[in-house]
């Protein structure tokens, strides 16, 4: 199972940045510096990545700068379902790349340019995200893509990720469960 912790500024915080990296690590094996307001996120970028370096995350990535991404040698890049014709060229410059879906058309889309993995979302009910898609759509989207199916929005427990697992997700991906 892939647990991948999404941070934002309501879970990580630079002052205090090598506990909160240490807060994810005990639960996550993969994390994405999400910062969509920032306008230090280079900065805090390298500080985030010389700080999951001192753990053993699978893969350290970050939000939509591919540019930082290949200057500051992070494995990989999460893009929006806005920036699905941006895959190929994070992919040629090495990246692994995870593509946020919401859509089966977004998710072979993203399948079909090169993405590595997808999120899939909102699956349960989460702040401003629209209708949650339920379970159920993980096992129809299982059916029709081979690529890493993540399962995002609204997962809070235990129980709701073994849900997600049961339904045909490879894993999930949340904020606030880290949190």
């Amino acid at each position: 199972m892939i647990s991948y912790a999404i941070t934002d500024p309501t879970t990580l915080n630079f002052s205090t940045l090598s506990e909160d990296i240490k807060r994810f690590a005990r639960r996550a094996d993969m994390i994405v510096y999400r910062d969509k307001s920032s306008v230090e996120y280079a900065t805090h970028a390298h500080l985030f990545i010389e700080e999951t370096k001192r753990h053993s995350f699978a893969k350290v990535l970050l939000h939509t700068h591919i540019d930082i991404a290949i200057r500051l040698q992070a494995d990989g890049i999460h893009l929006t379902s806005k920036d699905l014709h941006r895959i190929e060229f994070a992919k040629s410059k090495g990246l692994f790349v995870v593509v946020s879906t919401h859509s089966l058309y977004e998710a072979q889309l993203a399948q079909s340019l090169g993405a590595n993995m997808i999120t899939y979302s909102p699956i349960f009910r989460t702040p401003n995200k629209g209708e949650p898609l339920g379970t159920e759509s993980l096992m129809r989207l299982r059916d029709s893509i081979t690529i890493p199916i993540i399962a995002l929005g609204g997962i809070l427990s235990e129980e709701q990720i073994e849900n997600c697992l049961q339904n045909g997700a490879s894993g999930f991906a949340s904020i606030r469960y880290f949190g």
